[in-house]
């Protein structure tokens, strides 16, 4: 069985680019200057920033489904940064670098199953929840701090 990793859609945070700190603290947005790297994941190019590059920290309603599992927590993107587009069973580097928990969910968004994988050998983790019928798709998040990091769906 194959999956693919998919990063979140840069276009949800394209009106937030290029924004002053007054408009962005009034969204609950903060821009930071990355001073460390590894250390600042963005969601939507899948790459950690670089260090010197600006990125935006804000809350992000990854599992928007009305069920008790609805959640939000912060995330980081890259200002201007493009979409990264996984190919089917590839990891990107990020989730590579860090202890992960995968967390699966089934068509109404409720958790049926959960897991931790080293970000090293993810596959087997995540096509062995993937088997299970009753999983729909898989979110991934960053063991440590808790924040989504991406989702996975059968490819």
């Amino acid at each position: 069985m194959g999956f693919r990793i998919s990063a979140l859609r840069a276009e949800q945070f394209g009106h937030l680019f290029g924004q002053g700190a007054e408009a962005l603290a009034a969204q609950g947005v903060e821009r930071h200057t990355v001073d460390a790297r590894p250390g600042y994941p963005c969601r939507v190019s899948l790459q950690d920033a670089e260090v010197g590059e600006t990125v935006l920290l804000l809350n992000y309603a990854h599992q928007p489904a009305p069920t008790p599992y609805r959640a939000s927590h912060a995330i980081y993107v890259r200002e201007g940064a493009v979409e990264a587009r996984p190919d089917r069973n590839e990891v990107p580097e990020q989730l590579r670098r860090r202890v992960l928990s995968v967390r699966a969910f089934d068509g109404a968004g409720m958790m049926v199953a959960a897991d931790l994988a080293d970000g090293r050998s993810l596959e087997p983790v995540v096509e062995r929840l993937l088997a299970d019928p009753q999983v729909d798709y898989l979110h991934l998040h960053n063991a440590m701090q808790g924040c989504y990091a991406a989702r996975a769906d059968r490819a």
